[in-house]
């Protein structure tokens, strides 16, 4: 066999199992953000896929037992149970009322299995009221300016 033929013949196969690799862990690590009534708009269909599901963590639900965490996400009167049981611990932000996003699956019983919580804090995030409203500051009537020494340009 000519050398020039092996040569492509063994391109073609590091080329193609690159390929290959390439777009099994694409699909593997592909994420769709679904709402809480989209999800469950999926029926049977959902069960198994990797999704990120966003809503406000309902008061009262947290419950951990373990390195297992159990918690309902609310978006207006639909809910959804979720179990997280990741590795990494939960943000100082996960607590009652947080915006959270659960990343996992959706099991057959119905129940989100997450590997991975994201929280947020509304309160924390809102905007800051105007100057003018706070009467606890101190805001400096004078702005004096400093001057800069004039440089000058001498010969020697």
């Amino acid at each position: 066999m000519n050398t020039y033929v092996k040569f492509g013949i063994l391109m073609a196969l590091i080329v193609g199992s690159l390929v290959w690799l390439a777009l099994g862990g694409v699909k593997d690590t592909k994420t769709y953000y679904k709402t809480i009534t989209e999800l469950q708009q999926m029926g049977k269909s959902a069960q198994g896929r990797k999704f990120r599901v966003g809503g406000d963590v309902e008061p009262g639900s947290i419950k951990k037992a373990g390195a297992q965490v159990c918690f309902v996400l609310h978006q207006g009167a639909q809910t959804l149970n979720v179990v997280y049981t990741g590795s990494d611990p939960l943000p100082d932000t996960f607590r009652d009322n947080a915006q959270a996003l659960a990343d996992g699956r959706l099991g057959p019983d119905g129940v989100f299995q997450a590997n991975s919580i994201q929280a947020k804090c509304a309160s924390k995030y809102e905007a800051k009221p105007p100057h003018g409203n706070l009467s606890h500051e101190a805001v400096p009537s004078k702005v004096s300016s400093v001057s800069q020494p004039a440089l000058s340009a001498g010969h020697s």
